[in-house]
């Protein structure tokens, strides 16, 4: 295979797996390659009629969407039976032992070292783990926990938005007590996967098996507990799985995107256990930090790129570290394409191809992110009345309409139905003297900012 493409296949298959099941990934992808990449057309080599077809059917989008990603020019993906495809070295996958085959057909991608019993990727460690400030709190409690397990901080929950690394840092520190205590149990979840698990077994009258399985750990990390979110039985179920495992001084991590006290539909008696130890947030990573994270993901990937290049990748993507590592893929696959050295303002070209432009945030974003943060209709933050559950959020959207945006008094208060520009005053001065005090507001804030710009990136109205 040519060197180019099979690099190309490795890192779109890379995307791929990300969007269908372990199981199909394995039999449908297994002993595929790019055989031709030429005029905007790719051609992708399978080993028989049933895969072609069944790639043409059920998974062209997932092909195209991900080649696309890395090759922006490529207009076309077809599909050829290849009688004997050799299979590139670098795609050797460790398969679970109930989806095993023969030593020569065996693939390497990261998806498949996923220890069944742990769910742990072994990719995360700690030493893996690019520290700033941004995130260096998050990463010594992190290490404390590991050091002390069930001791140090019980439970610890870590929070902070999409893409900031918070899953590397949760499997990590269970890859690492793995690694210095293999006889302790140690499970990785998501809050999806454990209600998911909970329906099934409460369908299939399993229910105990459920207990005790996660019962019986040493660490258990839960991912993205924000999602119980409204599910009464599932939080029913995790407050006495962790009573259980606290009491008997086991450790538990939680990660979620905002903290306790911002997650809504959640019992006080939950909110309580999770506030109950320590609680950290991991920020947007600074320059420096972007430009660390860069060179050591160029590092593991054996990518070579100029120092000036990184910089500018760096500058460019400045939230999100899953885009960091994206536009460095980026980058690499269309210097390899070109086979140069790609001028600063060809990589700016690039990155502005495929980056997410940065929208403006609009008053409507804010009022339907604050709305829907505090559980109310966005109609009633117009409504002229004096119920606590109503003002707020609407003092809070004339709050971030003037601070954010920079709109006039005036402005704002035309927008809630020609109230008095004074009123709009009085919301923003009020605001700005809770936040120096009320510690809770200030992360709801925090919050609900992350929240619109996402919205805003996503070019959703």
């Amino acid at each position: 295979m040519n060197p180019q493409n099979e690099e190309l296949w490795n890192k779109a298959l890379a995307e791929i797996e990300l969007s269908v099941s372990r199981a199909n990934f394995a039999t449908w992808f297994k002993n595929t390659n790019i055989v031709n990449n030429s005029e905007g057309v790719v051609t992708i080599g399978v080993p028989n009629g049933f895969v072609k077809e069944w790639l043409e059917n059920k998974y062209h989008k997932f092909v195209l969407k991900s080649i696309r990603s890395l090759l922006p020019e490529v207009r076309v993906v077809e599909y050829s039976i290849v009688s004997s495809i050799a299979e590139p070295k670098t795609l050797k996958i460790k398969l679970p032992r109930e989806m095993s085959v023969p030593s020569e057909e065996q693939l390497d991608f990261k998806e498949f070292q996923i220890d069944p019993e742990t769910n742990l990727n072994p990719k995360y460690t700690l030493e893996s783990f690019i520290v700033g400030s941004f995130n260096e709190l998050a990463h010594a409690a992190i290490t404390s926990v590991v050091k002390n397990l069930g001791k140090a901080y019980n439970p610890l929950f870590i929070y902070g938005g999409v893409g900031l690394g918070k899953t590397h840092l949760l499997q990590a520190a269970g890859n690492k007590v793995k690694e210095m205590n293999p006889l302790k149990k140690i499970h990785y979840t998501t809050s999806e996967k454990f209600s998911n698990e909970l329906v099934s077994s409460l369908q299939n009258n399993s229910v105990y098996n459920f207990k005790e399985k996660y019962r019986k750990y040493d660490l258990l990390i839960v991912d993205d507990i924000q999602f119980f979110s409204g599910k009464i039985k599932t939080q029913e179920e995790f407050f006495h799985t962790f009573n259980t495992l606290y009491e008997s001084g086991k450790q538990v991590i939680f990660s979620s995107d905002r903290p306790p006290a911002s997650i809504h539909d959640i019992e006080e008696r939950l909110r309580s256990r999770f506030e109950a130890g320590v609680i950290v947030d991991i920020s947007e990573p600074e320059l420096e930090a972007r430009i660390a994270i860069l060179k050591s993901k160029a590092a593991e990937k054996k990518i070579s790129l100029p120092d000036e290049t990184i910089e500018i990748i760096a500058s460019v993507i400045q939230k999100n570290i899953r885009e960091l590592e994206g536009a460095l893929n980026i980058i690499h696959i269309q210097s390899n394409h070109k086979n140069i050295v790609l001028k600063p303002d060809e990589v700016r070209e690039i990155l502005n191809k495929n980056v997410r432009p940065k929208n403006v945030v609009t008053p409507s974003q804010i009022i339907k992110v604050v709305a829907e943060f505090y559980d109310i209709p966005e109609k009633s933050i117009f409504e002229h009345t004096r119920k606590t559950e109503i003002v707020k959020p609407r003092q809070i959207v004339m709050y971030l309409m003037r601070e954010d945006l920079g709109r006039s008094y005036p402005f704002i208060a035309q927008k809630f139905g020609g109230m008095d520009h004074t009123t709009a005053i009085h919301a923003f001065d009020k605001i700005s003297k809770e936040l120096k005090k009320n510690n809770k507001l200030e992360e709801e804030i925090k919050s609900i900012r992350e929240k619109y710009q996402n919205l805003a990136e996503q070019g959703v109205k």
